[in-house]
């Protein structure tokens, strides 16, 4: 069956946006994971190294808040989202990690955990001081997108990690993913690290410093 014009714009809108968010590579090296050969250069970052204007969500703002999450909130999005049966999100909240979250009108809008004790990426430890976090797992729902949220959130988590006593935090990011790159630079973000994890067949796990910043 032909392709209408309407059809071939939208794929190829599609297939640009994938190109111009760095999407393909980060594709190209999913397809080649699942077949054994897991290649994956990343950045170890470090958040808020300036001051930042608080960013503001886009559009009405009205009806969003900002607070912790628990089990409730936890066992509604592990309901929800799709792909993430394989995160143990409730042990991470049940092991000390915080979990922060947007919500509209009551319904879940966004989330990110902060861990704050030394863990390990795909076989490489990372030790975090008292007054350090690592920040990950962040997802906006997908009827919530275009509104700043990711931003927003990430700079209240900022604020509320401070009232924790931590005041450094640390994140990764996959060096193929230049929409979280570009995120990220808006909250005058800097690497510290790049470094390469090569994973094969499951079996085998090294990792390489690339560049020190």
């Amino acid at each position: 069956m032909e392709l209408g014009r309407e059809d071939k714009f939208y794929k190829i809108k599609w297939f640009w946006n994938i190109i111009r968010h760095g999407l393909f590579l980060h594709g190209v090296r999913n397809q080649m994971a699942k077949i054994g050969i897991d290649i994956m250069p990343y950045y170890w970052v470090q958040e808020a190294t300036e001051s930042i204007i608080p960013p503001k969500i886009r559009g009405d703002a009205s009806g969003y808040s900002v607070s912790y999450f628990g089990e409730k909130e936890i066992t509604e999005v592990k309901n929800t989202i799709i792909g993430i049966e394989g995160k143990d999100l409730l042990n991470d909240l049940k092991n000390g990690q915080l979990c922060i979250g947007i919500k509209h009108h009551e319904k879940i809008a966004a989330y990110m955990f902060i861990k704050r004790d030394s863990f390990t990426f795909r076989e490489k430890t990372f030790d975090l001081k008292e007054n350090e976090s690592y920040m990950h797992s962040m997802y906006t729902f997908e009827s919530y997108r275009g509104k700043n949220l990711a931003p927003f959130l990430r700079y209240n988590c900022y604020e509320l990690a401070k009232e924790k006593g931590i005041d450094v935090n640390y994140s990764i990011t996959e060096y193929f993913n230049k929409s979280t790159i570009k995120f990220k630079k808006k909250l005058k973000s800097r690497p510290v690290k790049l470094l390469i994890s090569i994973v094969l067949f499951k079996k085998y796990t090294k990792n390489f410093t690339l560049k020190n910043y």
